[in-house]
């Protein structure tokens, strides 16, 4: 389980790709063409959309942006790339202290208007970073006010930890809107005043004199508006047969105490857990040297690496979720996002197209039969539905890898996760996810794949 850390209820988990016009990423064309937020069944009745995906993946996004430095490299997997620097900058770390300098080029996206005027947005990256590079990703809000905020430092990244320590940079604000972790979200909802537009300036940074750079292969943000609500309405099971993928089960439980430097061990461990499932459903694998800082006495490894990371250096912990989807597309042939999706139907449509997801709930024990544990914040695989409809999900909060996969109820599950507000144990009011779910699947997939994404309104 995720302990408890104060953060605005967030997240969205998008599958995006980058490569073709046929890769998931975002339902606007190159030129930026107008794009139509989905409005989706919840229960069999039609809802208001509260969920708009823009992301720049293809060789004609990365053209369309404004470049200093920067250049589109194409290829099966389009990217941006440093060209020609445009200067060199002196960084200091502020985990660990250390001053580097580094020369880099910057890439600002075209402003995107949202289909969904929205109180939080969250930004996605998948990128390439050897030794040597590192990332900068910013985002800059404009309000139904009229009134454009500053750039928000989103992300400070790199696969590794070699060069910088990967950070969110919280508290940033302007009296509008404030930086939670992997969040922008605007300070009071309850205004009226929402993200109109937005922007994304990525900064591409190398150490100086070197050759090649970062690639960054997608980008973008979820932004959204998701009703407050402590229940939902169930979702009608979309058909009567059952479903199950063969996603390999990992426990957090098995790596309690495991380098407490992360998270205070394996037993905080649910999202890269996680993570870990799905990036091995897809067939990835971490290399023995990936592999070889960890100790051999330790079963699965792979997880230990995916913990370490994830971590990010400011939130002190591995469940910042854009960090998750970001640690997913360094595999071969596979990207990630973070989006918001709205009923169990959602889900069904994707395990039955292959697509497995992982989601973000907070409970009580009595709200979740079976669980037999609370949390205020707890990610989960999805894998599959049972005839009757309910949800067979690898939880990573179970006693050994043999015990992770469990069948919870269809409407118990549905509104822990989709629900933005309920009561604690103290029977105090506090957030939920709202729908938050993490989609990694091949930035290539094929045809059924594709519909299935477009279906749940993440293309």
């Amino acid at each position: 389980m995720t302990a408890a850390t104060p953060r605005r209820a967030l997240l969205a988990v998008a599958l995006a790709a980058a490569a073709t016009a046929t890769v998931p990423g975002g339902r606007s064309s190159a030129a930026g063409a107008d794009r139509t937020a989905r409005t989706a069944p919840v229960g069999g009745a039609a809802t208001p959309a509260t969920v708009d995906n823009r992301f720049w993946y293809a060789h004609g996004h990365w053209l369309a942006g404004t470049h200093h430095g920067t250049a589109a490299a194409a290829g099966d997997r389009p990217a941006l790339r440093i060209d020609t620097p445009v200067g060199r900058t002196e960084y200091q770390d502020p985990h660990t202290g250390k001053k580097t300098t580094w020369e880099y080029a910057t890439w600002t996206s075209p402003v995107h208007r949202s289909a969904v005027p929205a109180t939080e947005v969250i930004a996605s990256w998948n990128a390439r970073t050897p030794a040597g590079t590192w990332i900068q990703i910013e985002l800059r809000p404009a309000y139904t006010d009229g009134v454009t905020g500053p750039w928000y430092v989103m992300a400070r990244w790199a696969a590794g930890d070699g060069d910088i320590r990967r950070t969110s940079v919280d508290g940033q604000t302007d009296g509008k809107s404030t930086v939670w972790t992997d969040t922008l979200a605007v300070d009071h909802p309850e205004s009226g005043l929402r993200i109109r537009d937005w922007q994304l300036r990525l900064t591409l940074h190398r150490k100086p004199g070197a050759d090649g750079g970062p690639l960054v292969w997608l980008a973008g943000a979820m932004a959204s508006d998701v009703p407050d609500r402590f229940t939902v309405p169930a979702s009608a099971p979309s058909s009567g047969e059952a479903h199950e993928l063969q996603v390999p089960r990992y426990s957090q439980e098995t790596h309690k105490g495991q380098y407490p430097e992360y998270d205070n061990g394996g037993e905080a461990w649910c999202s890269p857990t996680s993570s870990q499932m799905i990036v091995e459903y897809w067939g990835g694998r971490a290399s023995a040297g990936a592999l070889g800082w960890v100790d051999r006495a330790y079963e699965d490894p792979q997880v230990c690496h995916a913990a370490r990371s994830t971590y990010d250096a400011a939130y002190k912990g591995c469940g910042n979720w854009p960090f998750n989807a970001a640690y997913a597309a360094t595999y071969r042939g596979l990207a990630g996002v973070v989006t918001r999706l709205s009923s169990l139907a959602d889900l069904e449509t994707l395990v039955r197209a292959g697509i497995p997801a992982i989601t973000s709930q907070s409970f009580r024990p009595e709200e979740l039969t079976g669980a037999g544990y609370g949390t205020a914040g707890h990610l989960m695989t999805v894998i599959g539905f049972t005839a009757a409809g309910d949800v067979i999900a690898n939880d990573p909060n179970s006693a050994d890898n043999a015990a992770v996969r469990r069948v919870y109820k269809r409407a118990e599950w549905e509104t822990i996760w989709l629900r933005t507000k309920r009561h604690n144990a103290a029977g105090k009011v506090v957030s939920g996810s709202g729908g938050i779910c993490y989609l990694y699947a091949p930035a290539r997939p094929g045809a059924e794949r594709i519909a299935a994404l477009r279906a749940v309104g993440v293309l």
